[in-house]
């Protein structure tokens, strides 16, 4: 009767290895896993303040009864102009300065545009051509309300720009009260603005403006002053 000789049962040379010699995951590995978790943290937060930021904007809502020192308009659509001399006629403000007008356009034009009484635009308006941006809009807002002596300031401009104009007033001058008044826009009046093309554009433009403004005004970095005064004693 024959025998048979039992095959010898080969141990995985692998389990041997000692624990401490198992191979391990590279440092670039790791690196680009944290990095991904990183970039996927750093979208969600984006796109999380964001719809923060829209919701923000589309529930703003002017105060029932504004009054205050005086009104300031930023210049950028005649809507706004026109609401603000509104304010002005009703009591809102004692004096109005339109900020960041073109320096071509002329006061009897503008009281025509609104159809102001030529008395209140005699008596109670001034009229700013120095800001050319936002943050010059601040600056120029900012000498004539202590020129003046005010203390709160209706800030008249559109929903979508308002929260970018409050930012850079109170960077400027965090000792005056600045009160909101904004001017709807009509394209974010509609809950489905999000799907019109040209709202978005506009909603997510203006994001990106109010993230570059914060990093700006926290870090200093690319501030500048947006007068055209500035840049001709820049040249001179």
């Amino acid at each position: 009767m024959g025998h048979t000789t039992p095959n010898p049962i080969h141990q995985d040379p692998e389990l041997d290895r000692p624990t401490a010699l198992l191979p391990r995951r590279g440092p670039i590995r790791r690196l680009l896993r944290w990095g991904g978790f990183a970039c996927l943290l750093a979208i969600a937060l984006v796109f999380g303040g964001f719809l923060r930021f829209a919701d923000s904007v589309t529930t703003l809502k002017p105060p029932a009864e504004p009054k205050a020192d005086a009104i300031v308009v930023l210049t950028g659509g005649y809507q706004r102009i026109d609401q603000a001399v509104e304010l002005l006629q009703k009591g809102a403000g004692k004096r109005l300065l339109i900020s960041g007008a073109h320096p071509t356009t002329t006061p009897a034009q503008i009281r025509k545009m609104t159809q102001g009484s030529a008395d209140l635009f005699s008596c109670c308006v001034d009229i700013g051509y120095d800001a050319i941006d936002t943050i010059g809009n601040a600056e120029e807002a900012s000498n004539w309300i202590h020129a003046k002596g005010y203390r709160s300031v209706l800030i008249v401009t559109n929903n979508y720009h308002m929260p970018r104009s409050l930012a850079e007033l109170s960077y400027v001058d965090p000792d005056i009260e600045f009160i909101a008044y904004p001017v709807v826009n009509s394209d974010l009046k509609s809950r489905n603005w999000f799907t019109d093309p040209n709202a978005m554009r506009v909603m997510l433009a203006e994001y990106v403006k109010v993230l570059l403004t914060g990093a700006r005004n926290i870090t200093g970095f690319g501030r500048h002053t947006g007068l055209r005064s500035a840049g001709v004693s820049a040249t001179d």
